[in-house]
């Protein structure tokens, strides 16, 4: 794997996984502040239509800003990235005051949405104040991602990892003071402390904006020097510039809001199929387990395909643009074998261990337990995805995410109720699948025409990779039958020990298929034959 694609990625992975787990472990102390998936499905609310809000603000700006500056960089234009750069600034700032309006404004008419068919003591006007509370997000978050695509543009993943991680942490921080304030000391409604825990959004936002500046500072004389070697053979216009931009960033936009797109339609479909089913009555809960605790498990997995999603798009457009397909593929190459070594065994221990994992970082339920079960495997799919996407972007073949992504949502549409009347609960998930699945082959299809991209090598590599979860499961599948003969998943403190033990079990028989396969080493590098040296396992 190049260099600068597996230091870009494990700086972002790092960065967004450790920000991802710190959003989930959060869930432990605000769960037990405001009380259950009641009061988890109303803060979720607000959340869902934030993300497709925020996602439209920033029009996609990390990933095509950075694709932009990365392709004229590659040409040694580097004035022109710049010049993106300044105009960028106050674009951001006017979308992300024009966002906040809208939202706030329409704050209303997106709660009657959600709540239509819902069986619950919440309000609209209840739902609509936790929306528009999340609403004052928009007015930063906008600027923060130009920025950060600029940085990704000039392939400096760090400022991007880190202020992920800071906004992350002021916003756990304001979120759980905020609400326990709010319940314990003023003793205020749960109405006020959940539209507090959005409002944290903000605070967030602006400790993120504070870091990059302070990244910005130290880095601006560096890139000043790039400014000297400009070729300055190319004037383009800001007109003809954001006729690029946008260009670029439309299927950004759309691949950004896939996912909050997916559960807005379970927002606004689910209880009414549900009702429809004479399954009315514990609805509103059973939507908060699916679109907000089991689905703040399942994406765990999927922050490595974010990761790469960010660093691909400017390597894989500076191979495109130099025409050099031999670093392009061996890119594609790593990037897939890598995702799904690391992603299929995460999805498939998180189905495993379903109850207990939903034990320990929530509470034992045996409901959340049966629908994490069922969600966990589509973790695949959105890293799937992502990564896919991504690489249509880096070809220059965007249009054809539009049509993925909108043939998904079709078929999620069509689907989601007929599927949630025959399956319950479950069947949001199949419906969310079948549209996933088929997204995915699209963008497959694409790939394989137009970059002339080989399967052959991944086929069987992930054939392998399939066989090796099978040979790492059944064993911990058993281990994990034995360990519920001594150990419950109703205890939080047994739930994490039989994770541990069973984690432990697969971790271990997975590596050693890997290290002795040979295939960790064709993956991650030099190091691990160093590891297996030391460890005394030689290759098959």
């Amino acid at each position: 794997m190049s260099s600068k694609l597996i230091r870009g990625t494990f700086i972002l992975t790092l960065g967004t996984l450790l920000s991802k787990v710190l959003g989930l472990i959060y869930v432990i102390p605000f769960y037990a502040i405001i009380g259950g998936e009641g009061p988890y499905a109303l803060y979720n609310f607000g959340y869902v239509p934030y993300t497709i809000f925020i996602s439209i603000a920033t029009a996609g700006v990390p990933l095509a800003v950075s694709k932009y500056i990365a392709k004229y960089n590659a040409m040694e234009e580097y004035a022109v990235g710049r010049k993106l750069f300044k105009s960028g600034l106050l674009v951001m700032s006017a979308t992300g005051i024009i966002a906040f309006l809208i939202m706030y404004a329409t704050a209303t008419p997106l709660a009657e949405i959600v709540l239509r068919g819902a069986k619950t003591t919440y309000t609209v006007s209840d739902v609509s104040q936790v929306i528009k509370a999340v609403s004052f997000a928009l007015l930063v978050i906008p600027l923060m991602s130009l920025i950060r695509g600029f940085f990704q543009g000039h392939q400096s993943m760090g400022p991007s990892a880190m202020s992920t991680v800071v906004e992350q942490i002021a916003r756990i921080i304001f979120l759980l003071a905020g609400s326990f304030v709010v319940l314990f000391i003023l003793k205020g409604s749960i109405v006020t402390a959940i539209s507090i825990a959005t409002f944290a959004a903000l605070i967030g936002g602006i400790a993120s904006l504070v870091v990059l500046l302070v990244y910005w500072k130290k880095r601006k004389p560096g890139l000043d020097e790039l400014l000297k070697h400009d070729k300055g053979t190319l004037q383009i216009s800001l007109k003809d510039m954001y006729k690029e931009i946008i260009v670029y960033a439309f299927p950004f936009v759309l691949v950004g809001i896939a996912n909050p797109l997916y559960q807005f339609i379970d927002q606004a479909t689910f209880m009414s199929a549900m009702e429809q089913a004479g399954k009315a009555k514990n609805s509103f809960n059973a939507l908060g387990t699916l679109n907000g605790t089991t689905h703040k498990l399942v994406i765990i997995p999927v922050s490595l395909a974010t990761a790469f999603a960010l660093t691909l798009v400017p390597l894989i457009t500076e191979a495109f643009v130099n025409n050099d397909r031999k670093i392009m593929f061996r890119q594609l190459d790593q990037t897939i074998q890598v995702l799904m070594f690391i992603t299929l065994p995460a999805a498939l221990g998180l189905s495993l261990l379903a109850d207990p994992i939903y034990s320990a970082f929530f509470t034992y339920n045996p409901f959340g337990g049966e629908v994490l079960r069922a969600y966990a495997p589509v973790a695949i799919l959105f890293a799937l995805y992502s990564v896919t996407a991504a690489i249509l972007q880096g070809i220059n073949e965007q249009r054809f995410t539009i049509l993925s992504l909108l043939t998904g949502l079709l078929l999620k549409l069509s689907f989601n109720i007929p599927f949630i009347k025959a399956f319950g609960t479950e069947g949001a998930i199949y419906a969310t699948s079948l549209g996933y699945t088929v997204s995915i082959i699209i963008n497959l299809f694409v790939i394989r025409s137009f970059a002339r991209y080989p399967f052959r090598l991944i086929f069987r590599r992930s054939l392998l990779i399939i066989i090796f979860n099978v040979m790492m499961v059944v064993p911990v599948y058993f281990a994990y039958k034995g360990l519920l003969l001594f150990l419950t998943p109703e205890s939080r403190f047994q739930s994490i020990l039989i994770i541990i033990i069973c984690a432990s079990i697969g971790g271990v028989i997975y590596a050693y298929l890997g290290l002795k396969s040979g295939l960790a080493d064709r993956l991650f590098g030099e190091r691990l034959t160093k590891v297996k040296r030391k460890l005394g396992i030689r290759s098959i």
